[in-house]
């Protein structure tokens, strides 16, 4: 099985809870985000609206219907994949401190079905299927002139608001689908909260990110903790103050990507020296935070030292 993508490809992304389809979501230099069904082994339909390359995509975690999608143009775009045009546009200077407003935003009075009920709450009520029928039913926004679709509730300033100062290069939700993370090539990371699409303002300590490449967070369930690639070495944050808890060093080259086993407990990381390290609070690279003006560069630095 073969799809024939238009541009370089940055990333791939499939629901981990969807059980009515089986679409892979791809992000590439093209503008569009481009939907591949694995069943019948062609594309169902594209969604438009960035401006610019694709580079991080991730799926709801509560619904398998809604996707995220992070571009070249600095906008984290929330799509609902039976429906023409995105339906939120996240802005960094919207901004709610604490915890979530009780009263959901009215943009979202449209998708409540979608982002509400819990996977469990689903499986309990059923889903209709009409869904898989509506999703065919798609009509492919490219046909003809393509331009950008919005939402009806998405007015033109909403449209061309920015998550990051520069391309968002990774997207990662929570596991209870609450918030979402989101780096970006402006070398630095934000906490959203998914439900009411403001910025937490959690002020995370300075990092040094890649401009030019995706990247992939990982997080721990509670969630407490989440991973960063930090050039070659890999950061641990509290997802809650911001503040660093832990660097990892033991990459010669850049890192990429990073998974977190919450039950290995383990920590499994990529990098360009072709090398893919697991750590665990046993390994003795493990190294404790230093301060950043006693860090050397990743060139002068040995890595495998303490």
């Amino acid at each position: 099985m073969e799809f024939k993508m238009p541009g370089k490809v940055y990333t791939a992304a499939m629901s981990p809870i969807a059980t009515t389809h089986v679409l892979i979501a791809t992000g590439s230099a093209d503008v569009q985000v481009r939907l591949c069904d694995i069943a019948s082994g062609a594309f169902t339909h594209t969604l438009s609206g960035h401006r610019d390359g694709i580079m991080s995509l991730e799926w709801s975690a509560s619904s398998e219907w809604i996707l995220m999608s992070g571009g070249c143009d600095g906008a984290i775009r929330f799509w609902d994949i039976r429906r023409a045009g995105c339906f939120r546009v996240l802005d960094q200077s919207r901004s709610q401190l604490g915890k979530r407003p009780l009263v959901k935003s009215a943009l979202y009075k449209d998708h409540t079905d979608s982002l509400g009920p819990s996977p469990s709450a689903r499986r309990r009520t059923g889903i209709s299927k009409k869904s898989s029928s509506a999703l065919r039913k798609i009509q492919n926004p490219t046909h003809g002139h393509m331009q950008q679709r919005l939402h009806p509730g998405l007015s033109s300033s909403q449209n061309r608001a920015t998550a990051h100062y520069g391309a968002v290069t990774g997207l990662r939700t929570t596991a209870d689908g609450m918030y979402l993370l989101s780096s970006g090539s402006d070398s630095r990371l934000r906490l959203w909260d998914i439900d009411s699409g403001c910025n937490t303002l959690v002020n995370f300590e300075a990092m040094r990110l890649q401009t030019g490449k995706p990247l992939q967070l990982a997080v721990t369930e509670d969630p407490s903790l989440v991973f960063v690639p930090c050039m070659a070495s890999i950061k641990a944050y509290n997802l809650w103050s911001g503040k660093t808890f832990q660097t990892f060093r033991g990459h010669y080259e850049l890192v990429s990507c990073c998974y977190y086993s919450e039950q290995d407990q383990e920590l499994y990381t990529g990098s360009n020296d072709r090398q893919i390290l697991v750590w665990s609070p046993s390994t003795p690279a493990f190294t404790k935070m230093e301060d950043d003006d006693k860090i050397l560069s990743a060139a002068d630095e040995d890595n495998w030292s303490d």
